[in-house]
Order: structure tokens, then sequence, then C-alpha cells
């Protein structure tokens, strides 16, 4: 069924993607009224506001249109979680993951068509630390390549996660990890990193868990052990085709949830914000939002 709903709030990150949600929002503004819409929007001051104006949008009957990036989506997305509001998604963020993988148009003007013509479709979450996600959280290397993507403000889009890696990867060395999946014997082992991914990829197009699914009731945990760091040089290109799974290093196990902890006092990262600190529990929601989504 064709989404029937005509009332939009979008909710605005003016910054993220270098503040192209700012840039563009005349135009989008411009088509959605060319398509009938009635619209309002409200810039965000935090993920907190963020998170805020998503439950006002749905006490006022609207549809929550998140427009900005990975982390804005989560938000709204989380804070409707388990109700009857529904979100609606612009790209405007570095990655744009999960527009990829909802096989959302990567420019905001064209996106618009989805929210005109699109259906409804419920979408797990991932939990962890009390925030939702969407994507995919992961910690260890990660966490590293995370911060220091965040840092950076000279590089844009999806190339930042690539010179993050290469800043980070000098100093790194191998943490002691131990992995509970679903309440089993403790798996444990040093590496670079573990992931509990609920969508297939993240940063920009990597392919971290090629076979993850947002409908299945599932995270795809993903394990990367020890290696030298020439062959970690060698293994990252890959990630990007999902080839990095023919890896001897890398493991995939499918779970409801995941308790992680380790040496170091890593931070996790989800869909590019910081949302809790080891040791943590991460669990799988199914069903838990409804998206307009391509028909």
């Amino acid at each position: 069924m064709i989404w029937p709903v005509r009332r939009l709030a979008l909710i605005v990150n003016p910054v993220a993607g270098g503040g192209r949600p700012a840039r563009a929002l005349p135009q989008v503004q411009a088509e959605l009224r060319a398509r009938g819409f009635e619209q309002r929007f409200e810039y965000t001051k935090s993920l907190a506001h963020a998170r805020e104006l998503a439950l006002e949008a749905a006490a006022a009957g609207e549809v929550a249109v998140a427009f900005g990036g990975d982390g804005l989506i989560s938000a709204v997305a989380g804070a409707l979680c388990g109700s009857d509001g529904v979100v609606g998604i612009l790209p405007g963020g570095r990655g744009n993951d999960l527009c990829r993988v909802l096989r959302i148009p990567l420019k905001p003007v064209a996106a618009c068509g989805v929210l005109a013509s699109g259906v409804e479709r419920r979408l797990d979450l991932g939990e962890a630390g009390g925030r939702m996600f969407a994507g995919i959280a992961s910690c260890g290397f990660d966490s590293v390549v995370n911060r220091i993507a965040n840092e950076t403000r000279v590089v844009r889009g999806s190339p930042v996660y690539g010179l993050a890696l290469l800043r980070a990867l000098p100093s790194w060395r191998a943490a002691r990890f131990e992995v509970r999946v679903d309440g089993g014997e403790v798996r444990r082992f040093a590496g670079y990193s573990v992931a509990a991914a609920n969508s297939r990829q993240f940063g920009g197009g990597m392919r971290l868990a090629p076979d993850a699914s947002l409908t299945d009731g599932l995270l795809d945990v993903v394990i990367i052990e020890d290696m030298p760091k020439l062959r970690f040089l060698r293994l990252a290109p890959t990630v990007f085709s999902g080839r990095h799974l023919r890896y001897r290093e890398v493991t995939v196990v499918r779970a409801r949830e995941v308790h992680i902890s380790a040496t170091e006092d890593f931070t996790l990262y989800a869909d590019g914000e910081a949302i809790a600190s080891l040791p943590v529990t991460v669990r799988l929601l199914p069903g838990a939002v409804r998206v307009i989504a391509p028909a």
C-alpha cells in the first residue's frame, strides 16, 4: 500500500555532510510542495533534540522525516521505536549507508519521490546502553577510526574513513576481547574489532556484513582477529565488496544478543555516533520501527 499521510515534519541536521541538508532544503521544500505535501521543518540542536522533535511529530500525526546522516536517522527511528510513529528519510550525511541499503536515492530532491510513492516497512533496530541504532555498532579499532573521522574537518564525505584508518593503524596494538553470543560460551581472542550489524554496510559503502538484513530479526556479529598490519591493509579495501569474509581472521555469527568486553576502554560507535562504553550488551529489536521505503 502506498503511504497515505501527506503531513511531514522535516527534522534537519544543518551541519550534516558539510551542511548539505541546509543548502538543499529550499529545493526539497519546493519539490514536496509540488507533490502536495503539507510540511514544516526544524533544525536540530543535538541528537537528543532530534528525538524530541520525532516524538512531537508522531503526536501531531506527521511523518517524522530525518534529513541528515545515518546518526540522525537512527535517533529519529529510536525515538519512535515501538510506537505508531512513522519515519521518512532524506539523505544528507557523509556515507548515507541506510539510504543505500534501502534503495533510497542519494540526492535529496530525488528522494522526495519515496515519500510520495513509497510503502511502509517494519525494520529491526539494534539497542545498546539504552540507545537505538539502525545500521552497525562496532568497537575496537573501529572506535579509534570513528573518533578520528568525527574530529576531521578537512576531508569530507566517505573518504574521511579511509584517511582515519591510515592515521589510526600505525599506533594500533591488538586488544583482548571477550564475546558471548546469545548467552553461550565466552569466546576470547586478540584482534581488531567486534561489530554487531543490523544492516549490511557502513562508512560510505563498506559491506562489513554483506548478508545482514534489516528485517530478519538477527544481528550479524563480525569478529576480526589479530593479523599483521600489512595483511590488514590488504583486507581493508575488500570490505567494499564483502570479500573480506574470505580471510581466516574474519568470522560472522548470527545472534539476537551479544555481550562484548575488552581489555581497553573502547567506545561503541553506531552509525557514526558514540552510543555506549564497553563492557556492553547489544541486542536486536525485531520490527521495531515503521519506515517509508521504496515500493
